[in-house]
């Protein structure tokens, strides 16, 4: 077991590779400025591959300036230097790469993040499905057994000697955290905090939200009763039968960045404890979430504010705390709500008439 100065590693392997390359192009951790440089590279790169993603997704332009000034977003990548930053900047390689259909490429790059560090898990759910709409049900299991492949690869050289120890610690769900530390649910008090209950409430509030927008919003391209999809696909028949092809089409830039970003915002919305290192995959994905909602412009400006001042307050406070998980709860209830006539026609009879490119 790798162990430091904090305490043992509990990240998977990717991140061990990465980190000792930064190592030794750093002269062994001593220039702590070109690490920042090479920081500040990766940067500038994430902003711009996330910009590509908006782009293709055909965001209006005024939201663009809430991906470049953020305070804290500048902290994490450049002052912190956390592996969050590769993990988020592999994540959006992922989701460009499924909006140009290279789905495999996409997985490669999804997986190697996810290698990084496991955050990345809350966005699998959004992955599964648009593969699942895009590919149909054998493509996109071959899909997921690439995503592990790569999982065991990269853990490959640890496995040997204690596999059980190396998963369970680099895919711990049962970690406890620090109350001290908390950004998000601080302003519930320390003893409801650590408690058994909130835990397996904020479990079954994240399941509940996954399972409403896979059934109303994810899948809705497919046009078929989940229950049909499911007795098809037990008969070891494609779910969606000979309409795969056109509801494939269906599987738009904008359809694949919102249900991605989303799944991720209902993950940091439920999560136990958010610390400030999170921000990261949040602040990327709240401009184009908020818009996706339908909300004024004035109002996505508003809340975009009201959630960058929350998570530059350190530390963190019952107020600051009520902010973060309330812009989230506005930012994910919006976007459902805004979706709402997503592939509805305009006599809201069917859907898949109404698609976005």
């Amino acid at each position: 077991m790798f162990t430091g100065s904090t305490g043992p590693l509990v990240y998977p392997a990717a991140h061990v590779y990465v980190y000792w390359a930064l190592y030794h192009i750093t002269d062994k951790g001593k220039n702590i400025l070109l690490a920042q440089r090479i920081f500040g590279v990766l940067y500038l790169a994430t902003i711009a591959v996330a910009m590509a993603c908006y782009r293709r997704a055909k965001a209006p332009l005024y939201i663009f300036p809430m991906l470049i000034l953020s305070k804290r977003l500048h902290s994490i990548f450049v002052l912190r230097l956390f592996n969050d930053c590769f993990a988020v900047f592999f994540l959006w390689i992922a989701i460009y790469t499924f909006q140009r259909r290279l789905w495999t490429l996409g997985s490669l790059a999804y997986s190697w993040g996810l290698g990084i560090k496991m955050s990345l898990l809350l966005s699998l759910p959004a992955i599964g499905a648009t593969l699942f709409l895009a590919r149909g049900v054998q493509a996109s299991i071959k899909q997921a057994w690439l995503i592990a492949q790569v999982q065991i690869i990269i853990a490959f050289q640890f496995m040997p000697t204690n596999a059980i120890g190396y998963f369970s610690r680099a895919f711990e769900f049962s970690r406890q955290f620090l109350f001290k530390w908390t950004v998000n649910w601080r302003f519930v008090g320390e003893e409801i905090f650590l408690s058994r209950e909130f835990s397996t409430t904020l479990l079954i509030g994240h399941i509940s939200a996954l399972v409403l927008f896979i059934t109303t919003r994810w899948l809705r391209p497919a046009e078929e009763p989940i229950t049909e999809m499911i007795r098809n696909a037990l008969k070891w028949e494609e779910p969606l039968g000979k309409m795969q092809h056109a509801i494939s089409i269906r599987v738009s830039p904008n359809f694949i960045l919102t249900n991605i970003l989303t799944a991720n915002a209902i993950g940091m919305l439920f999560a136990r404890s958010l610390h400030y290192q999170f921000y990261a995959y949040i602040a990327l994905a709240t401009p184009f979430l908020l818009w996706r909602s339908g909300l004024h412009p004035i109002f996505q400006y508003s809340l975009w504010i009201a959630q960058e001042w929350a998570w530059n307050v350190y530390p963190s406070t019952n107020i600051s705390s009520m902010v973060v998980v309330g812009v989230l709860f506005v930012t994910v209830a919006s976007v459902w709500y805004g979706t709402r006539k997503d592939f509805v026609n305009p006599k809201g009879e069917g859907a898949a008439s109404k698609t976005f490119t």
